[in-house]
C-alpha cells in the first residue's frame, strides 16, 4: 500500500492575489522606463557602452521576445542624445588622381553647405569666365598677341622677299605655299625664255634660289612655330590671368566661409586650379547653349561635393540599426551608370553603408542575418580589425573582376556594435571563429524569466500598463492584471518565477483588448483575459485534438483503467510551432531468461535519440546493482513505446519503463488509471523532468474525455513541484478527489503508487524472479556440460 499522498489544490497552482494591488486599473499605473529582472544584462550593456577601447563590442544574446531589442535601442537612444554630434562625410574629386576620390570629414552641416556653395560656385563661374573673356581688354589683348605673332611673320616673309629682290629673285605665294622664280629687268623670267639661258647662268640662278629656299625653310619651320608657340603661352598667360581674376575672388569668398576648416581650404586650392587649367570647359559651356544646364552638366560634375553622411539635423551620436545587413549595405559602394553601352563611374556614384551612417555612435545587427549574407561577416570583421572603413567590391576583393574601378580614400571608425543574436551562436562563434572574442568581448545576457516576488509582481503590473498605454489598449483591472502575472508563471514553466517573454505577454493584451471591446467593456476583465488565453489554445489545437481522437476511438492503444503487468502509460511532448501538447504513450516491456542484455527496440530501429538511449542504459545499471551486484544478471529484456513511430528522445520516461521491467519481472499488474513522468538515476532517484503542466494536463483530458472516476491522476517528481501551474479543471478536479497528482523522489514509491503493495513487496518477487533466473542459468549450464561430456553417440 502506498503513503503517497495526492497534492493539494494549492500545489498545484500559485494564484496572484488581486487584493495586492493598490490600483483599480491599470491607468493609475506609471510608465515602467527600464526592463524586468535583467539586471545582469543592462550591466553588462552599460559597460559595454561606456568603455571606449578597442574591441570592447557587445553581443547582446537571450531567447526572442524578451524585448531585448527595443530596450537596447532605446537604453542607445537616450546615452547616444548625450554624445557630440560626429562629422558629416563627403567625398570630393582628386584632382590629381581621379580614380582615388578624396574623403572630407566635415562639422555636422558643413557637408551640405559646402555642396550648395560648389553648386553656385560653377553657376557663377559659368557666367564670370565667359563675360570676362568677352571685355575689351581682354581682347585687345589677345589682338594685340595675334597682331604681334602676324607682324613678325610678316616682317621675316618682306625681309626674305627684299633680300630675293635684291638678288634678282622674286618671292612668289601661291595658294599652296610661297615659291621663288628668277627675275630680269623687274619681270619674272618666261619658262621658253629660261630653257634658252646658258647652264651656267642657269645654276647661279638655282643656287640663289637654293639660298633662299633654305632661308625660307628655317622662317617656316623653326621662327614662325617658335612665334606661334610664343603667342600661345602669351595667350595662355593672360587667358590664366583673366580666369584667376574671374576666379579668385569668387573662391575666396568661400574660403573666407570656410576659414576654419583646413581641409576645405585644401580642397578650393585644388578646384581653383583645375578651373584656371580647363578653362575652355567653362567657355564651351557658354557658346554651346540649349544643353544641360548647370553644375550637373556632365564636364562639371568634378567640382561636386558627394554628401554620403549628413547630420545636421542630428542632436547627438546616431544609433543605426540595418535589418538587411549585406556586405554592401555594410561597408558601402560604388554604382555606376550605362553610357553608350559601357558601365562608367565617378565619386559621386559612391554610396554610404550602414557603418558611415553610425559611425561616431552605434550599430546595431542581427548576427543571423549577418551570418547568413555573402562575405558580410568576413567584411564587418575586417572594418573592425582596421578601425577604418574601406570601399570595395566583392569582385575586387575575391580578384573576380579586373577592370579599373574606383578606389575611395579609407574613413577612420569610431563605433560601437551591437549584435543580437541567439546563445547557440554565440557559443559556437566563440569556439570557432578565433577573431570573434577579440571584437566582441562583451555579453549581455538576457535571462528566460525571473523570481516572482510581491516587488516583481508591481513591476510586472506597470509593464503591463506601459504596454497598454503604448499600444492604445483599454486599461486592465487589478484581477485581469493577476491573472496575466499567473500565465507569467506559466510560461516560465515555474510558480516561482515570471517569464521574460515579453512579446507573447504584449500579444495576450492585445487580444484581451479586441474582446473586451467586442463584449463593450471600459477596462479588460479576468474573463476577458481568460477569453484570450482560451482562444490562443483552440486556434492551436487542431492537432492535439487530432492526436486525443485516436486515442479516444482506440486507434492509438492507451487504458486509462485496469491493472497490466509489464505495461504503463508514459506521457511524451510534442512541441509545434507556438505550442506544446502532452501525448500519453503505452510503454511495454518484456523480461526472459538471458546474458544480461537489455534491448531497446527504439534504438534498434534506429529511432532513439542519444538522451534516451543513456536512459535506458541507466535502466540496465540499477537492475544490476539492486538485484545482481554480487553475480551476474540472468536476464533478458526488451522496452518499447508502443505505437511510436517517430524518433523517441529524452529520458523523461525512464521511470515509466523502470517500472514497466519491475513489474515484468514480479509479474506484478500496473495500475493504467496512473501516467508516469520523469528520469531515473542509478539509484533510483526519480529526477525533474520539462513541460510537467503539459504532461499532466494531456493525460487529463484523456481521462476527463474517458470519464473521472477518482482513480486517475499522474505521478510526477517532486522536484517539479515549483514547476506546476495547472488549468483551472484540473485544479478542480483534483478537488473534488477525481483525478490526483502525485510527487515522489524514489522508484520505490512510484512502484507502490502503480501496484498498490508496498515497494518490498515487489522488489521481493523481483528479486525470487532474478533468482529463479539463476537458478534455470545454472541447471541449463550443468545440463549442457553433460550432453556434452557424457552422451553416447548412436
Amino acid at each position: 500500500m502506498s503513503t503517497t499522498p495526492p497534492l493539494s489544490p494549492a500545489q498545484l497552482y500559485r494564484s496572484c492575489d488581486p487584493d495586492q494591488f493598490a490600483f483599480t486599473t491599470t491607468a493609475e499605473l506609471e510608465d515602467l522606463s527600464e526592463i524586468i529582472g535583467q539586471t545582469r544584462a543592462l550591466d553588462a550593456i552599460r559597460f559595454g557602452s561606456g568603455i571606449q577601447r578597442e574591441g570592447y563590442n557587445l553581443f547582446v544574446m537571450g531567447p526572442q521576445g524578451t524585448g531585448k531589442h527595443t530596450f537596447v535601442a532605446q537604453f542607445l537612444e537616450a546615452k547616444a542624445a548625450q554624445e557630440p554630434v560626429p562629422t558629416d562625410l563627403c567625398y570630393v574629386n582628386n584632382f590629381a588622381q581621379p580614380h582615388m576620390p578624396l574623403a572630407l570629414q566635415l562639422p555636422a552641416g558643413t557637408g551640405v553647405k559646402l555642396c550648395q556653395s560648389m553648386r553656385l560656385l560653377v553657376e557663377e563661374l559659368r557666367a564670370a569666365i565667359p563675360a570676362a573673356f568677352e571685355t575689351d581688354e581682354y581682347r585687345a589683348k589677345a589682338e594685340e598677341v595675334q597682331t604681334d605673332f602676324s607682324a613678325r611673320e610678316e616682317k621675316a616673309i618682306k625681309e626674305l622677299g627684299d633680300e630675293a629682290q635684291a638678288r634678282q629673285i622674286t618671292l612668289l605665294r601661291t595658294p599652296n605655299g610661297f615659291g621663288f622664280a628668277p627675275m630680269k629687268d623687274g619681270e619674272v623670267i618666261k619658262p621658253e625664255d629660261y630653257d634658252q639661258m646658258p647652264e651656267v647662268e642657269k645654276a647661279h640662278i638655282e643656287a640663289r634660289i637654293a639660298e633662299l629656299q633654305a632661308h625660307l625653310e628655317r622662317i617656316l619651320r623653326h621662327d614662325i612655330p617658335e612665334w606661334k608657340r610664343d603667342a600661345r603661352d602669351r595667350l595662355k598667360r593672360l587667358n590664366r590671368m583673366t580666369t584667376l581674376a574671374a576666379v579668385e575672388h569668387l573662391v575666396d569668398e568661400l574660403r573666407r566661409t570656410y576659414s576654419a576648416i583646413p581641409v576645405i581650404q585644401t580642397y578650393l586650392d585644388s578646384v581653383q586650379q583645375d578651373v584656371i587649367d580647363n578653362v575652355n570647359d567653362f567657355r564651351r559651356s557658354e557658346e554651346g547653349g540649349g544643353g544641360q544646364i548647370g553644375s550637373d552638366h556632365p564636364q562639371f560634375r568634378r567640382y561636386r561635393v558627394n554628401v554620403l553622411v549628413d547630420h545636421t539635423a542630428s542632436k547627438g551620436a546616431p544609433v543605426v540599426f540595418d535589418d538587411n545587413p549585406m556586405y554592401h549595405s555594410l561597408i558601402g559602394r560604388v554604382e555606376h551608370q550605362a553610357q553608350f553601352g559601357n558601365l562608367v563611374t565617378d565619386f559621386n556614384l559612391i554610396k554610404p553603408g550602414s557603418l558611415h551612417r553610425a559611425n561616431g555612435g552605434y550599430l546595431l545587427l542581427d548576427v543571423r542575418q549577418v551570418l547568413t549574407q555573402l562575405y558580410a561577416w568576413e567584411g564587418l570583421k575586417r572594418v573592425l580589425r582596421s578601425r577604418q572603413i574601406r570601399i570595395e567590391s566583392l569582385g575586387q576583393i575575391l580578384s573576380l573582376v579586373s577592370t579599373v574601378s574606383l578606389e575611395p580614400e579609407p574613413v577612420p571608425l569610431s563605433i560601437k556594435v551591437v549584435l543580437f543574436g541567439e546563445r547557440l551562436l554565440y557559443y559556437l562563434l566563440y569556439a570557432y571563429d578565433p577573431e570573434f572574442a577579440e571584437l566582441f568581448k562583451v555579453e549581455a545576457d538576457f535571462a528566460d524569466s525571473f523570481e516572482r516576488t510581491p516587488e516583481a509582481h508591481l513591476l510586472y503590473a506597470r509593464l503591463i500598463a506601459t504596454v497598454a498605454r503604448k499600444e492604445q489598449l483599454l486599461p486592465l483591472q487589478r484581477s485581469a492584471v493577476a491573472r496575466v502575472i499567473e500565465h507569467g508563471a506559466r510560461l516560465a514553466d515555474d510558480a516561482e518565477k515570471l517569464s521574460a517573454h515579453m512579446q507573447g505577454i504584449a500579444d495576450l493584451l492585445r487580444e484581451a483588448d479586441y474582446w473586451a471591446r467586442q463584449a463593450g467593456h471600459e477596462a479588460v476583465a479576468l474573463e476577458d483575459i481568460q477569453h484570450a488565453l482560451d482562444t490562443q489554445l483552440h486556434r492551436a489545437s487542431r492537432l492535439k485534438e487530432r492526436v486525443q481522437e485516436a486515442i479516444l476511438r482506440g486507434t492509438v492503444l492507451i487504458d486509462t483503467d485496469g491493472r497490466r503487468a509489464g505495461q504503463v502509460n508514459g506521457l511524451s511532448v510534442i512541441a509545434l510551432g507556438n505550442t506544446a501538447f502532452a501525448q500519453p504513450a503505452r510503454i511495454t516491456a518484456t523480461t526472459r531468461l538471458g546474458e544480461g542484455e537489455l534491448v531497446n527496440i527504439e534504438r534498434e530501429a534506429k529511432l532513439s535519440g542519444a538522451i534516451h538511449s543513456k536512459g535506458v542504459l541507466i535502466l540496465a545499471s540499477f537492475l544490476a546493482e539492486r538485484y545482481a551486484k554480487n553475480r551476474p544478471l540472468p536476464l533478458a529484456a526488451s522496452l518499447v513505446f508502443e505505437q511510436s513511430y517517430g524518433e523517441v528522445e529524452g529520458d523523461s520516461a525512464s521511470a515509466a519503463e523502470l517500472c514497466a521491467l519491475l513489474s515484468s519481472l514480479a509479474a506484478e499488474p500496473l495500475r493504467q488509471s496512473l501516467a508516469v513522468t520523469g528520469s531515473v538515476n542509478q539509484f533510483g532517484q526519480i529526477q525533474s523532468i520539462g513541460a510537467v503542466n503539459e504532461k499532466i494536463e494531456g493525460f487529463f483530458d484523456i481521462c476527463n474525455a474517458r470519464g473521472l472516476d477518482g482513480e486517475q491522476g499522474v505521478i510526477i517528481p517532486a522536484a517539479n513541484l515549483p514547476h506546476l501551474m495547472l488549468r483551472q479543471e484540473v485544479r478542480q478536479a483534483a478537488e473534488q478527489g477525481r483525478f490526483h497528482i502525485y510527487a515522489v523522489s524514489h522508484v520505490d514509491e512510484v512502484l507502490a503508487l502503480l501496484t498498490g503493495k508496498p515497494a518490498a513487496d515487489v522488489n521481493a518477487k523481483v528479486e525470487k524472479r532474478v533468482a529463479e533466473l539463476i537458478r534455470l542459468k545454472k541447471a541449463m549450464t550443468r545440463s549442457g556440460k553433460n550432453t556434452k561430456h557424457g552422451g553416447k553417440k548412436i
